[in-house]
């Protein structure tokens, strides 16, 4: 579409009515002249957040995210302890199977946070506003389209899980638990996009305290579910497992606490937050609303998924080092406990960055873009406080925090040693997670797409074949490439940021 197309004549064609904005046809992301985006206030006028501070709103939004992030590592870190303390005979492949399978799991993400982004990014804008029945409107259009996107996901998985475990090279043990885990959260993704995606409309709207709330009852139910299901040696007072089931008992205690969060933040949308509710009416789905969402969504989502099939390459190289090495059997594990570690370091970065990225797409909606712009610096400069700390433990704590997960060698060989090397590079993993999730909140969901690419094509996946393959420094090697690139994305991701362009994004 032109920019000509795109323009804005006057003050007055952001002011239509709400109904006549939900349903106006949108043929693309349109682009506006920024003077006519400027408001004689600039305040968010409804949801959560109206008349609040910089420094409230950004409290405001990101401390129960963060809590909601917390318990969703917590969610792999309690898979991976209870995987870690099953019979001495399967605990290897079963940490090998379940790593992969947090591919997968990460892959779900993604692919849940696409359809989410698209969602969110209208209903902040519409919030940000004071537009409350165009924000009703693509609630119901998003959790509508989340329950379909889940169950084409649950069918691709339910295909994917045997070609994964291939690809990684897994022993033949490690493969039939790799497979068996995928299969059965394959069943429950219609429910896990409705927990996630329903989520993310709620931050949109500036409403994060439920969600995160949900989210610690997600993260009990799976504690219990698994623990008993699985038959792991971690008895709670006299209480022992009644089940052995080992992987599966983990992946069904994953499933069970999906369907119990969507059944949660349905409850929640039904009653309504701040300005917005899930109304039955619009839940059919509507072809101007749904375009708007998909526009906005699938970009995001092949930003994701470029970056979650880089990294599963990554995982082919890991194979193909441990097919050289006696030790080869448990370094996809390693791998993964470092994964699930950093994992925690990367939390509060996201959590920002989402606050980041639903704060300045409602100071958008209010047409106030300094202020969408001072959001985002000021959320970087607090990740990049709080991820370097948490660097810090990292590089002196990568022992301790080892044996937490494994007792096992291999596992105590290597992990200490690829956490020092994230360690290092917080800082710009930190810059890097809040302009991208800050200019995805606010609908730029294409260039986020080919920072992302040229990135982990260009600079990811060359580097860690180099230091690890080409150089034989091993899985330390690939995580020093790994590691580097963040150096060059956080570069990237600020020039677009300071470029300004993402202000000018309508959705």
């Amino acid at each position: 579409m032109s920019d000509e197309r795109g323009k804005v004549d006057d003050r007055g064609a952001l002011e239509r009515s709400s109904a006549a904005e939900a349903e106006a046809p949108l043929a693309g992301l349109v682009v506006v002249e920024e003077e006519a985006l400027t408001d004689a206030e600039g305040t968010i006028r409804s949801g959560k957040l109206a008349g609040k501070s910089l420094p409230a709103a950004i409290v405001i939004l990101a401390a129960p995210i963060l809590l909601q992030q917390v318990a969703a590592a917590c969610l792999g870190l309690v898979d991976k302890i209870i995987a870690g303390r099953l019979p001495e005979e399967v605990v290897v492949p079963a940490l090998d199977g379940l790593g992969i399978g947090s591919y997968i799991g990460w892959f779900i993400g993604i692919a849940m946070a696409g359809l989410g982004v698209g969602g969110q990014a209208i209903i902040a804008r519409a919030i940000g506003g004071g537009r409350g029945s165009e924000a009703h409107h693509a609630l119901g259009q998003t959790m509508s389209l989340s329950f379909l996107w889940g169950a084409l996901i649950g069918a691709a998985l339910w295909r994917a899980a045997p070609i994964v475990a291939d690809l990684c090279k897994l022993t033949p043990e490690a493969t039939e638990m790799c497979i068996d885990y995928v299969r059965i959260l394959a069943y429950s993704m219609p429910f896990c996009g409705i927990m996630m995606v329903g989520s993310m409309c709620l931050c949109g709207a500036g409403e994060t305290t439920k969600p995160a709330v949900i989210a610690v009852l997600v993260n009990i139910v799976n504690i219990i579910f698994s623990w008993a299901l699985a038959g792991a040696d971690l008895p709670i007072g006299p209480l022992r497992p009644p089940f052995e089931m080992h992987v599966v008992g983990i992946a069904l205690g994953t499933a069970l606490s999906y369907i119990v969060g969507a059944m949660l933040i349905l409850s929640v949308q039904r009653r309504g937050v701040k300005d917005l509710r899930l109304e039955t009416r619009q839940l059919p789905l509507k072809r101007a609303m749904v375009g708007r969402i998909v526009r906005v969504g699938v970009p995001s989502f092949l930003d994701g998924i470029s970056m979650w099939a880089a990294n599963l390459f990554v995982l082919v190289f890991i194979g193909m080092i441990a097919m050289k090495s006696e030790e080869g059997a448990g370094l996809q594990g390693a791998h993964i406990i470092a994964v699930q570690w950093e994992m925690f370091s990367i939390l509060p970065g996201f959590a920002v960055g989402i606050a980041a990225g639903a704060l300045a797409a409602q100071y958008l909606g209010a047409g106030n873009s300094a202020m969408a712009q001072r959001a985002i610096l000021a959320c970087a400069g607090i990740t990049c406080l709080i991820m370097g700390s948490v660097g810090v433990v990292y590089v002196s704590a990568g022992g301790p925090l080892t044996r937490i997960i494994s007792g096992e060698q291999v596992h105590l060989d290597h992990v200490p040693n690829l956490l020092f090397i994230c360690g290092l590079t917080q800082v710009f993993f930190a810059i890097t997670m809040v302009m991208r999730q800050g200019l995805r909140g606010v609908g730029d969901t294409t260039w986020t797409f080919i920072l992302t690419t040229v990135s982990s094509y260009g600079v990811r996946l060359p580097a860690a074949w180099f230091f690890g393959i080409f150089l034989d420094r091993g899985i330390e090697g690939i995580w020093i490439g790994l590691c580097g690139e963040m150096v060059v994305r956080a570069a990237l991701f600020s020039s677009r940021f300071f470029h300004g362009g993402w202000k000018r994004i309508r959705v």
